[in-house]
C-alpha cells in the first residue's frame, strides 16, 4: 500500500479529531486536511455516518491509488489539498467519533451540516468559501442542507445522490426498496457491533427503520429529506449515472429540471458507483467547477453548454456529448403501442409486440402473480427473484419491436401508459427496458453496483396511481402518494408509470423490449423490492382500441 508520497506529506497538515460546535452545544468530530503553507483556501466538506477514520481499500481498477487518507465516497486529500483546497470530513451525530443519536437524512442532520459549514468558513485557514462534494450519502444530504441556505455555502456537487427519500429511495412507485432496509441494518451493525461501539455504543438507538416503513405514504414526515427545489438556488453541478436507476439518478435529473438556480449544470455518466468520481476526467470537471465558484477563477466552465451526457452505444461503449437543456429540445416523443395479439407460432406464450400505431381492436393478456413460496409474505428479497414465487421465465408479458431498420437513439425521461385490472385489490408493475441484438442476445451494461444491468427500469403500485397534475409532465408522471386507490375485482384503470431516464443507441437490427412483470426482473440485484401479500392472483393488461397502452420514448434525431 502506498502510504503517502513525500511531496504530499510535506505539503499537507492533518488535524485529527477536531471538535466542531453545534448550536445545541454538541460537538461533532472532524478531520481537517489543509495546505501546510498556511494559505487561506476554500473548504470542501462532507458529513455523514461512514466514519472518517475507516480506511477505504480501493479497487485496483480505481485511477486514484491507495493511501492512508482514502475514505469511502469522499475526495482524496492527497490530490485536492496540493491544488489549493482544504478537505473536511465530519462524523455525523451518533456516528464514528461523534456522540448523540444518528438520524440519517433528517432535518436534524441538515441543521448540523449547516453549522459545520459555517464553522469551517470561519476558520483562519479558510477563505470563507465552502463547497460540498462526495458520492451517494455525501451527495444526498447536500440537497437537504441546501434547503436551509447556509450563507457560506457557495457551490455543491452532488455526485450520484437522490433528492427525495420517498420517491427516489424508499418507495419506488409506492413499493418498498429493500436496499434501504438493508442499508440501515448494515450501518447499525457497524456502529453497534463494530469499532465505533467502543466509543458510542448507543448512537443508533433511534428507530429509523420503523419510521421509514410506517410512513409509507408521502405524508410530509420526510420533509427534511426531500429537496425543496424552490429554495435550492446555490450554484450546483448535479452528477448522475444512467445505471443508477433504483436509487440516485432520478434525484440528479429532477434537480436540473426543477431548481430555479441560475447557475446549474448536469452531467450523466455510466458504469460503477465510484469509479467515475476518481478518474482524471471526472476530477477535472469537479476542480474546474469549484475553482470557478470557490476561488473566483474565470476558467469558462459556466460559459460551456450546461449538460454533459455519456451517450451509450451498448456494452459500456459511450461518447460524451454536450447539450443545452434537459430534456433535449429536439426530442421526438415517440409512442410504441402495446399489441397483445396472440403470439406467433414458436414464440413464447408471454410474447407481445410494440407497434407504431394503436391496434384497432382491444385485446388483453393475463398472468398469475403467484405467492412467494414457503416463506410467504415475509420472504427475503432474494427469494422473490430466484425460484419460489420470484421471477420465472415468461412471467408477465414481454413486448418487443421488430428488428430496427436503423440505429435509434433514446436519450431522456421515459414513461408508460397502461390499462390494467386485477382479481385482487392491488397490483405491482415492474417495467424493464431491454436491448436485444440481432441474434437474440441481450446487451447489458456495467451497473452502479458492478453487476450487469439492462437499459432502464420503472415501478408502480397501482393503488398509488393518483397523479399530481401540477408536477406531471407527459414524459414524467409525478405521483402524489398521499392515499391509496384500491382496485375492485375486474375494474379496469389507466395508470401512468415513470421510467427513470436513460440513454441508449439501439443499433440497426436490434430489438427494443419492454417487460411488464409483477416482480423484480432482470438486473435488479442490489435494488429489489418487498412485495406485499395481497399482490397475488391474476393480473391483466389491456391494450388496443379504447385502451391505448404504450411506451413513450425520447427519440433523438441524428
Amino acid at each position: 500500500m502506498n502510504v503517502h508520497s513525500k511531496t504530499a506529506a510535506d505539503a499537507i497538515v492533518v488535524e485529527k479529531d477536531v471538535a466542531v460546535p453545534m448550536r445545541d452545544g454538541a460537538r461533532l468530530i472532524a478531520d481537517v486536511f489543509r495546505p501546510k503553507d498556511g494559505a487561506r483556501v476554500p473548504a470542501i466538506l462532507n458529513l455523514g455516518p461512514y466514519q472518517k477514520d475507516k480506511l477505504w481499500r480501493v479497487p485496483d481498477t480505481l485511477e486514484e491509488k491507495q493511501n492512508d487518507w482514502m475514505n469511502w465516497e469522499t475526495i482524496n486529500p492527497e490530490w485536492w489539498v496540493p491544488r489549493g483546497y482544504a478537505a473536511v470530513r465530519v462524523d455525523g451525530r451518533g456516528s464514528g467519533k461523534s456522540s448523540g443519536q444518528c438520524e440519517p437524512w433528517s432535518l436534524a442532520e441538515a441543521v448540523d451540516f449547516y453549522d459545520a459549514i459555517e464553522w469551517a468558513a470561519g476558520q483562519p485557514w479558510c477563505n470563507g468559501n465552502v463547497g460540498l462534494s462526495g458520492i451517494s450519502y455525501f451527495a444526498i444530504n447536500q440537497w437537504f442542507v441546501a434547503n436551509l441556505k447556509p450563507p457560506s455555502l457557495k457551490a455543491i456537487m452532488p455526485w450520484e445522490g437522490f433528492a427525495d427519500i420517498y420517491r427516489d429511495a424508499l418507495f419506488h412507485g409506492g413499493i418498498l426498496s429493500v436496499f434501504m432496509t438493508n442499508w440501515i441494518t448494515a450501518h447499525m451493525m457497524h456502529h453497534v457491533l463494530g469499532r465505533a461501539s467502543q466509543l458510542h455504543p448507543n448512537g443508533w438507538a433511534h428507530n429509523t427503520l420503523h419510521f421509514w416503513m410506517s410512513n409509507n405514504l408521502d405524508s410530509g414526515a420526510f420533509h427534511g429529506a426531500q429537496a425543496d427545489w424552490d429554495k435550492i438556488t446555490v450554484p450546483f453541478y448535479s452528477v448522475g449515472n444512467w445505471t443508477g436507476f433504483g436509487l440516485h439518478l432520478r434525484g440528479n435529473t429532477e434537480a436540473f429540471m426543477r431548481s430555479p438556480s441560475k447557475h446549474k449544470k448536469l452531467r450523466i455518466h455510466s458504469g460503477s458507483h465510484v469509479h467515475a468520481f476518481y478518474t482524471e476526467e471526472g476530477r477535472a470537471d469537479q476542480k474546474r467547477f469549484f475553482d470557478y465558484w470557490l476561488k473566483g477563477e474565470n476558467n469558462g466552465v459556466m460559459d460551456e453548454p450546461p449538460v454533459k451526457l455519456a451517450i451509450r452505444h451498448g456494452a459500456d461503449k459511450i461518447e460524451w456529448r454536450h447539450e443545452h437543456e434537459w430534456p433535449l429540445a429536439r426530442t421526438r416523443w415517440t409512442k410504441l403501442y402495446f399489441d397483445l395479439s396472440p403470439p406467433a407460432p414458436g414464440r413464447p406464450e408471454n410474447a407481445a409486440t410494440l407497434v407504431s400505431t394503436n391496434p384497432e381492436k382491444a385485446s388483453s393478456r393475463s398472468y398469475i402473480c403467484s405467492h412467494m413460496g414457503t416463506m410467504g409474505s415475509t420472504s427475503a428479497a432474494s427469494s422473490q427473484v430466484m425460484g419460489g414465487g420470484g421471477i420465472r421465465p415468461n412471467m408477465g408479458i414481454a413486448l418487443e419491436t421488430p428488428p430496427l431498420p436503423d440505429d435509434v437513439e433514446v436519450t431522456g425521461p421515459l414513461a408508460a401508459t397502461i390499462w390494467v385490472s386485477s382479481e385482487t385489490e392491488d397490483m405491482d408493475l415492474f417495467l424493464t427496458l431491454r436491448n436485444f441484438d440481432a441474434d437474440g442476445n441481450e446487451v447489458m451494461e456495467t451497473g452502479q453496483q458492478g453487476a450487469p444491468v439492462p437499459v432502464a427500469k420503472g415501478w408502480l403500485r397501482v393503488s398509488h396511481r393518483e397523479l399530481d397534475p401540477a408536477l406531471t409532465r407527459p414524459y414524467r408522471p409525478y405521483h402524489k402518494h398521499t392515499r391509496r386507490l384500491y382496485l375492485k375485482p375486474g375494474e379496469i384503470v389507466k395508470v401512468e408509470v415513470e421510467i427513470w431516464p436513460t440513454s441508449m443507441v439501439f443499433k440497426k437490427g436490434h430489438r427494443i423490449r419492454l417487460d411488464v412483470q409483477p416482480r423484480d426482473g432482470t438486473g435488479s440485484a442490489g435494488y429489489m423490492h418487498y412485495h406485499a401479500d395481497y399482490n397475488t392472483g391474476k393480473n391483466t393488461i389491456h391494450a388496443g382500441g379504447e385502451f391505448e397502452s404504450y411506451l413513450l420514448l425520447p427519440v433523438i434525431p441524428k
